[in-house]
């Protein structure tokens, strides 16, 4: 039998090495891989290329790298969250490669179906195609390093021509990813918003590292139920299911909000 389980998460990324690039799942905080990002900031892995839709924030998820200055550069979709991104990024310490979300999305998915490159509309007639986009700054604030112009074809869509730009596929040496379950062969199933970029980042990553709150045997999980299958996965931690989840911003309704500030028996 095929058994893809590992004793921790420290052992699970020992072999990542500086230097290495990374997929990692997670949007905004949601369904990020924290056990497995403690392990490799504990570990002392450097000099990383992490494509993740985001950075995490200051003190959680990926940010714990980026504040340990372990990042070299980040493929992403938003960078909001994270001042120490935004500090790195102008005073020219990170590199960064900025990626409309569907995009993103399409090139870690055509990154592990075998797909090199595809076109796609979005971006095009902007500087995602045209080039231009910072990707690194100079310590004096100049651009160090641009994005470069990307083919731009026509085709015939409903009998008119449209333009589209081709955007290439990504493959990296590692995945981290986070799941609700998974059994011992490597299929995972994720938990509601959790399954957003983890699936993608999974089929990306030569070497897919997943942590999941329960470990269940082979032939438990309902095969319809099954989100990713183990094919794409090559190791298991389980880290429980009281591992400890963030929330971004934490909004309630105004109701809400003033029945919180009532004074008891009001």
């Amino acid at each position: 039998m095929i058994d893809k389980t590992w004793g921790s998460a420290a052992e699970a990324v020992a072999d990542i090495p500086d230097g290495a690039s990374l997929a990692v799942g997670g949007f905004g905080l949601s369904g990020n891989p924290s056990a497995l990002i403690e392990a490799l900031l504990a570990q002392g892995t450097s000099d990383l290329s992490i494509v993740s839709n985001n950075c995490g924030v200051d003190d959680w998820g990926l940010g714990i790298l980026l504040s340990a200055k372990r990042i070299r550069k980040m493929t992403s979709s938003y960078v909001g969250e994270n001042k120490e991104f935004e500090r790195q990024f102008l005073s020219g310490e990170l590199e960064l490669e900025l990626t409309p979300q569907g995009t993103l999305a399409e090139k870690l998915r055509a990154g592990g179906s075998g797909i090199a490159a595809f076109y796609t509309q979005t971006g095009v007639g902007t500087q995602v195609a045209e080039g231009g986009l910072p990707r690194r700054y100079s310590a004096d604030g100049s651009i160090a390093v641009a994005s470069p112009v990307k083919d731009v074809r026509s085709f015939d869509v409903s009998g008119s021509p449209r333009d589209y730009v081709l955007e290439e596929a990504i493959v990296t040496d590692f995945a981290l990813v986070h799941a609700l379950k998974g059994d011992r062969h490597g299929n995972l199933v994720f938990n509601k918003a959790a399954r957003n970029f983890n699936p993608l980042a999974a089929m990306a990553g030569r070497v897919c590292i997943a942590q999941v709150e329960e470990l269940v045997e082979p032939g438990e999980l309902e095969a319809d139920s099954i989100h990713l299958p183990g094919i794409y996965v090559h190791r298991i931690v389980e880290v429980g299911s009281d591992i400890e989840k963030r929330i971004e911003r934490r909004t309630v309704s105004v109701a809400q909000a003033a029945a919180r500030e009532m004074p008891e028996g009001a």
